[in-house]
């Protein structure tokens, strides 16, 4: 003999109303996934500005460091290193910070 479920012992009634619930966990579930996607390509986007402003403004420091104190070595390359390397830590220290919070949240 094949067990019942509650879906099909329930009366009419209430099997349209769990139809209903379901159905709205699914629509949720779903507008839940496609946030988590656009907030991941959200922080992507961020941390790649993170890394490209640095970078810039070393750039532009070694250029105008190469016009106005001329050396042996290019000062654009050493200031452009600096800033990719300052952009770099910059992005790793908020990752850390913010995989800490997720962390700290999922404990909760």
């Amino acid at each position: 003999m094949a067990k019942i479920s509650k879906f099909q012992r329930a009366q009419p009634k209430e099997a349209a109303f769990i139809q209903q619930v379901g159905a709205k966990e699914t629509r949720k579930l779903q507008a839940h996934r496609t946030r988590i996607i656009w907030s991941g390509l959200g922080l992507f986007g961020l941390v790649g500005w993170s890394i490209v402003v640095p970078t810039l403004l070393g750039t532009m420091l070694g250029i105008w460091l190469d016009k106005n104190h001329p050396a042996h070595h290019s000062w654009t390359l050493s200031m452009l290193i600096i800033g990719l390397c300052a952009g770099c830590w910059n992005a790793w220290h908020w990752m850390s910070k913010e995989n800490q919070k997720i962390r700290h949240k999922d404990r909760s």
